[in-house]
């Protein structure tokens, strides 16, 4: 065995020794009243990510369990990634879904994406461009910390 072998420390399961989780809070800057936290996973082949929100001023109560979605690159056709519930909350599954399938596209790594996001309760009550505004901050957010780790796929 070499001497560089025996110091080296080994991958466990496709992550690398330092690889830990990273929690992270986003302020929407329309909705500073609604934060999104993100629980993120960078590991060598894949991402796991879960989304919640939170208001400012609700009590710590926690957020529903929702939907858990599995994405992975389609080989055949790689603009399309190919998705599944492994947990089906119906009010969280689009969100889910199309969130793991773009970091799919951005990232070349599996995505395991748990969501529990409730936009709800935010300024205007929750609208489509709410969504859409939580959903790129999420996006860009998860894609930085994956390319300051240096894990993106070719």
């Amino acid at each position: 065995m070499a001497a560089d072998a025996a110091t080296a420390p080994p991958i466990v399961n496709g992550a690398h020794p330092g690889a830990q989780p990273i929690e992270l809070v986003i302020r929407l800057p329309q909705h500073q009243e609604t934060k999104v936290h993100l629980h993120l996973t960078i590991l060598a082949t894949s991402i796991v990510l879960f989304v919640s929100t939170s208001i400012l001023d609700a009590t710590n109560s926690g957020a529903a369990m929702g939907s858990f979605v599995y994405a992975m690159p389609d080989r055949y056709n790689p603009s399309t990634p190919i998705s599944t519930p492994l947990y089906s909350a119906p009010a969280s599954q689009d969100f889910s879904t199309r969130l793991a399938k773009l970091l799919v596209r951005k990232t070349g790594k599996l995505c395991y994406v748990g969501g529990s996001l409730n936009m709800s309760n935010a300024s205007a009550g929750g609208t489509v461009e709410e969504e859409i505004q939580a959903f790129r901050a999420v996006v860009d957010v998860v894609v930085a910390e994956v390319m300051k780790a240096g894990e993106m796929s070719s």
